[in-house]
């Protein structure tokens, strides 16, 4: 077999056991110590090794930091240790990625944290690096995949949940895009009949058109269970306004059925019904006030003069149509 062969055949063999390890040593042995004086060792700089392989210094430094946290660990010698030539026992390849990283921007605040986060997700922190610093790919692989959108998705609702100024941001796009306006909208109304449904079934009580909260009978919270678990049982992602809305419509026609077949029910919706609007009346006419208006011919027109003449004609026929109803009347 010819030399070259079989030492390349072991060179290859030494780096698919040790990984990184068998690279960091060559400049572990090579590269002298910072504050080492240069005469006192055949070692040289980061710098000057660095021109030897015809790479940058920083690579060099990459490896060099590598070597000294492992040695801080017990893994490996340290450098004062090792001289040039010298062959180590040295460790397993699969932890050499706990101390090297091949890009610089993982000594920054931010490279830190994608670490950190890289770390408790399981993963290589230099793939989540690598992903962080070419937010471009990032995009063409979330355009293009549907699977790579969806954990885009949920990772951004997992950081939305702990940033309120991102919170912001997100609720400003999503009120400056129309197409999105329309689909939060409609969400939202969807899961406003899913929850009118659900709480039938988890109170069992029933909230009227007019606001009264009432026990909700046998039938009604059958139908309003029969529905839920049918909303329940679909798949992830699944499109639920159809379902909410015949699970809501449903639900409504029984109340109405529910109120008309009971007087004392139907006499009470009427009430609050009627009650509930003279409230909202009384609330916007008190609104109406003129005493921050100095001058009223400014403001005046013949039209808000007739609107509260009719009013006024309204006011009091329903006061005589109650007074007439009242007792002993």
């Amino acid at each position: 077999m010819h030399a070259d062969v079989a030492r390349d055949a072991r060179d290859f063999g030494a780096y698919v056991r040790a990984g990184g390890w068998a690279f960091a040593l060559k400049v572990a042995r090579s590269v002298r110590p910072g504050g080492e004086p240069a005469g006192e060792t055949p070692k040289v700089s980061a710098k000057g090794f660095a021109e030897l392989a015809g790479c940058s210094p920083e690579r060099v430094m990459r490896y060099y930091k590598a070597w000294d946290k492992a040695a801080d660990d017990g893994l490996v010698p340290y450098f004062e240790t090792l001289a040039p030539g010298r062959e180590i026992e040295l460790p397993d390849s699969d932890v050499w990625h706990a101390y090297y990283s091949s890009r610089s921007s993982a000594s920054s605040d931010r490279g830190t944290a994608i670490t950190a986060a890289a770390e408790a997700e399981g993963i290589r922190p230099t793939k989540a690096l690598e992903v962080a610093e070419n937010p471009t790919a990032l995009r063409a692989a979330i355009l293009a995949d549907p699977s790579t959108a969806q954990t885009a998705r949920a990772a951004l609702l997992d950081r939305l949940r702990e940033d309120p100024a991102l919170q912001t941001e997100f609720a400003r796009d999503i009120a400056r895009t129309d197409e999105l306006k329309k689909a939060v909208a409609s969400e939202a109304q969807a899961a406003g009949r899913i929850g009118y449904v659900r709480q039938i079934v988890e109170n069992g009580q029933v909230k009227t058109p007019a606001g009264q909260t009432i026990d909700a009978p046998a039938e009604l919270r059958a139908e309003a269970e029969r529905h839920l678990s049918l909303i329940d049982e679909l798949e992830e992602g699944e499109e639920t306004g159809e379902w909410a809305s015949d699970a809501y419509d449903s639900v409504k026609d029984l109340v109405a059925q529910t109120i008309r077949s009971n007087p004392e029910l139907r006499l009470q919706e009427r009430r609050t019904k009627f009650y509930s609007s003279l409230q909202k009346a009384t609330r916007v006419f008190e609104e109406l006030t003129f005493d921050d208006v100095e001058d009223l011919d400014t403001i005046y027109e013949d039209d808000m003069l007739r609107r509260l003449e009719e009013l006024q004609e309204a006011v009091t026929t329903c006061i005589t149509a109650l007074r007439k109803a009242a007792p002993g009347e």
